[in-house]
């Protein structure tokens, strides 16, 4: 049973995460459309994006199991 509880954590967890990360897109573009007039706002937004982005990535990959590692194939006779 714990197993179960695990994965159902997991899964509450990773929802979160995927709210957040879709609020946090929409709020940018929000804040973009907003700022499109000013240089200086959109340039900020820009950054806060890619920093954004950047962190997203890296706990992607920090949580993203390695593929496991294929046979090599032998040639056909």
């Amino acid at each position: 049973m714990a197993a179960l509880d695990d994965l159902a954590t997991a899964v509450a967890n990773n929802t979160t995460v995927e709210q957040s990360a879709i609020t946090l897109i929409q709020g940018l573009a929000s804040q973009i459309a907003a700022a499109a007039t000013d240089p200086a706002k959109v340039s900020a937004l820009a950054a806060q994006l890619n920093t954004s982005a950047a962190a997203l990535s890296a706990a992607i990959v920090a949580n993203t199991p390695a593929a496991p590692a294929t046979p090599a194939s032998t040639p056909a006779k």
